[in-house]
């Protein structure tokens, strides 16, 4: 393993979600967060418009509140750990 890819792996173990986060780079970098944002309803990493999409316009986008977006985001990030 080169040492470039090796910074790479670690940089992907500390992967956590924030609102602001591009649902396409959870798609790139954390498979369990998807999964997770699945499972909270939010299947846009399968939507075409994830390119453009935030956290938090897409859990918006689902009826979620400011608060329902935090505790999600702060449960996820748990998991992430």
């Amino acid at each position: 393993m080169r040492i470039q890819d090796a910074q790479n792996l670690k940089k992907d173990l500390n992967f956590y979600i924030s609102r602001d986060l591009p649902i396409s780079e959870i798609t790139q970098k954390s498979p369990k967060a998807v999964e997770l944002l699945g499972m909270y309803g939010l299947h846009c990493t399968n939507c075409f418009f994830n390119a453009q999409d935030t956290v938090e316009n897409g859990a918006k986008m689902h009826g979620m509140t400011d608060e329902e977006i935090d505790s999600m985001i702060e449960e996820i990030n748990k998991e992430l750990e």
